[in-house]
């Protein structure tokens, strides 16, 4: 039934961004912003389609991929999937306030949901408001996902399993910029209605952030009590930028009809990201931590620290001026180091240490016609450990992937 609904409201949206303006007829140019002049604040609005000069623009991407996996040498042979078709709908309400959406089609439509819906109202750079579904500021990522933007496959293990990236909530709040001198420095604090349950009640068998979204959230809060989170970031010219970032909220339904039933346990996510662009490539880190009130029986099965971090450096080795392109293309050679810990800690009645790790290493080579457009060959190898540190499993594999945004 919702994916019915969802079905027509992306055919709204599609309708909706006919009749309110031009589009672009024409190939988009390469029309992402250098890495060097837009700070992570403005991920949501640094997309090529919002070029056009009528009031209402509408874009997207797409990304497909191929899997060749095994583990510990087995394996269920080559795959394809094409994992997201993303539109997004910008609109131009008046000069100060301005309309972004985007709807989620993953893996054709096994999954459908409206992962953005946000109103900004322009008071001055130093202070917008902001209302509607929207993208938390928990590091980097979760509001720069978009597969184009980015020469891996798979999205980092940090930003999908300590932060629970792509993650979207309801809510308010304020976010601008200041420039003293030549840094520009920037801010981000809302209040959404925050992770529920699933952290613990799960299927995971183990605490897992990303199992406390829920469709749920977008209704209501299940406890009353918000989520509140934050950014704050400098970018320096030349240098680059650095940033930090907090999530916390209680999460568990500790209150029904009026009658407290459990103590309100409260998650915390901290975040450090930094991110530099220069002539002979680009690096980009993230790293957090994660703080989850557990029940007191749960302890050791369920972890109440996590954290997790990534490093990208991409290099590129050619850059050919291909016919048609107004910029040359880029060949670019890449690696990701990544590594997460699901249960930070030791064991009381031995005293040894608590595993749950993942480790993992990533080779690319990557081919951009444009900047908006990227094919990438990955090399992916990940390490396992059980929670009593044993080598439970390594996989190995091959993925051809490609995104564009349209």
């Amino acid at each position: 039934m919702k994916q019915g609904v969802m079905r027509y409201l992306g055919a709204g949206l599609i309708t909706v961004a006919f009749l309110g303006g031009p589009m672009e007829g024409a190939a988009q140019a390469d029309t992402i912003q250098a890495a060097d002049t837009v700070m992570a604040q403005e991920g949501v609005y640094n997309r090529p389609f919002i070029t056009s000069v009528g009031r209402t623009a509408i874009g997207g991407y797409v990304e497909g991929n191929t899997n060749w996996f095994k583990e510990d040498g087995v394996g269920e042979g080559f795959s394809m999937e094409l994992r997201r078709f993303n539109i997004f709908l910008f609109s131009t309400i008046s000069p100060r306030i301005r309309l972004i959406s985007e709807l989620e089609f993953e893996h054709g439509t096994e999954e459908i949901e409206l992962e953005t819906a946000l109103i900004d109202f322009r008071v001055s750079p130093s202070l917008v408001l902001r209302g509607g579904i929207l993208l938390p500021p928990i590091g980097f990522f979760n509001q720069n996902h978009d597969s184009p933007k980015w020469n891996f496959v798979e999205r980092p293990l940090v930003s999908t399993e300590i932060i629970p990236s792509t993650l979207s909530e309801v809510g308010f709040g304020v976010f601008g910029k200041f420039f003293p001198g030549t840094v520009t420095l920037s801010y981000d604090l809302y209040l959404t209605n925050g992770l529920q349950d699933g952290i613990i009640v799960n299927d995971q068998g183990r605490t897992h952030i990303p199992s406390g979204k829920s469709e749920e959230q977008f209704e209501e809060d299940n406890n009353g009590s918000p989520a509140v989170s934050g950014r704050f970031a400098a970018r320096v010219p030349g240098l680059g930028e650095v940033g930090g970032s907090f999530y916390t909220a209680k999460y568990n339904n500790f209150v029904i009809e009026g009658e407290t039933v459990d103590e309100a346990r409260r998650v915390s996510i901290f975040a450090f990201d930094a991110q530099t662009s220069q002539p002979w490539g680009e690096v980009r880190a993230e790293f957090a931590v994660a703080n989850i009130d557990v029940p007191a029986s749960l302890t050791e099965l369920f972890g109440d620290r996590q954290w997790g971090g990534h490093i990208d450096v991409t290099v590129p080795i050619w850059r050919p001026q291909m016919g048609g392109y107004s910029r040359p293309s880029a060949l670019e050679l890449g690696l990701r180091l990544e590594r997460i810990d699901m249960n930070v800690g030791t064991f009381s009645t031995t005293g040894s240490n608590i595993f749950d790790e993942t480790t993992a290493l990533v080779p690319s080579i990557s081919f951009r016609p444009t900047s908006d457009t990227v094919f990438s060959f990955n090399y992916r190898r990940e390490w396992h450990r059980d929670m009593q540190g044993n080598p439970t499993a390594v996989t190995a594999g091959y993925q051809f992937g490609f995104a564009t945004y349209f």
